[in-house]
């Protein structure tokens, strides 16, 4: 005796596609691309990216997958910001200030000289209107800007020679970028902006007579030390913010549990960056003397530091006229670190000062 009749089988067969195809639905797989900056092996700023796709896959259970390209891939270290624009790609990993050509007012959220350290800088952003003013800038752009990773306070660069006086910067030609560059060209110097995989290539070929980076522990691994010795002490990027850049229309499209994912998964990362660059650095110091004893660690002299000061302050009078926007990050960020040092004074400096 047959069970079912024809009818009933097509009925239930109805009901079992039906329950798979809302089951395929709430699995929907989302599969993004991102590009950085970085090469494949430059730790921790490729770190960042990957440690955030891992966490975002695991967190929404393999709905939305992130495939990380380094710069050697997509052949364009300098060019992620119109890649995710334009929809190549629908993230991005970088610095907000290599856009300072295309839209000034992206300059401040990486960071300025003399400004902000981290700690100072991520409060601003959180709990002082600093997210609201970048995703007013990239609005336009059709992206969204996440903090990316920070290097924390970074060293003033390699040189060839050693600096003295003002004088002897003169005529150098130095790879440094954001708005420091423009400080130094202010003094003399003949600036460039190089991708981080072109940097060692430059230096030993004369194309540059010096160079900054980030840190002992990202900068001696790429053996500048050999070419140019003299090892100075920061001043222009005492907190830099690599960045997230978001397709806003791709964004979206994802439904909301994912976007929260996404964005969790960034400022972890972004926290995790920091603290591993910071742990690298410690390491990488403390066997600098006895594995490096070529290198000579150096502060600008005064006379210099006083002439960056002034030039500092002069170009940020005059990059403001008629820059309404730029104004007001600038006050901003101003208006908070006026504030916020006072903290920073009593908790890190005085205990640093009575304790060392």
């Amino acid at each position: 005796m047959k069970m079912f009749g024809k009818s009933t089988k097509l009925l239930m067969a109805a009901a079992l596609i039906a329950g798979l195809g809302s089951e395929a639905l709430a699995k929907k797989v989302y599969k993004w691309k991102l590009a950085t900056t970085w090469g494949p092996t430059l730790s921790p700023f490729i770190d960042a990216p990957k440690n955030m796709a891992k966490m975002v896959e695991e967190m929404s259970d393999g709905r939305l997958v992130i495939r990380v390209d380094a710069s050697n891939k997509h052949k364009a270290a300098l060019g992620i910001l119109d890649m995710v624009k334009g929809g190549q790609y629908d993230m991005g990993h970088s610095a907000s200030y290599y856009w300072k050509g295309k839209d000034i007012n992206t300059l401040p959220f990486s960071t300025m000289p003399f400004g902000m350290t981290t700690p100072e800088q991520y409060s601003w952003f959180y709990h002082g209107g600093g997210m609201e003013l970048m995703k007013k800038v990239y609005k336009k752009h059709k992206v969204l800007s996440f903090p990316g990773g920070s290097t924390g306070n970074q060293m003033g660069g390699w040189f060839r020679k050693e600096i003295n006086t003002v004088d002897d910067l003169k005529g150098l030609k130095m790879r440094i970028p954001g708005f420091a560059g423009e400080v130094m060209a202010k003094l003399g110097l003949t600036v460039t902006n190089i991708a981080p995989g072109e940097l060692y290539t430059s230096l030993e070929r004369g194309t540059i007579d010096a160079l900054e980076w980030v840190g002992p522990g990202m900068d001696i691994n790429m053996g500048f030390n050999k070419i140019a010795p003299y090892y100075y002490t920061g001043w222009h990027e005492p907190g830099l913010d690599l960045q997230y850049l978001v397709n806003e229309r791709k964004f979206k499209k994802l439904p909301k549990d994912l976007q929260q994912i996404l964005i969790t998964a960034m400022r972890v990362s972004a926290y995790d960056m920091y603290i591993q660059n910071y742990h690298m650095s410690a390491q990488a110091w403390s066997k600098i003397e006895k594995d490096y004893p070529n290198i000579k660690i150096k502060t600008f002299p005064k006379e210099v530091m006083d002439e960056m000061k002034k030039a500092n302050a002069e170009l940020r009078e005059e990059m403001v006229k008629g820059q309404p926007l730029l104004k007001e990050i600038l006050d901003s960020q101003e208006a908070y670190q006026k504030k916020v040092r006072e903290w920073t004074k009593m908790s890190d400096y005085i205990y640093l000062k009575d304790n060392l």
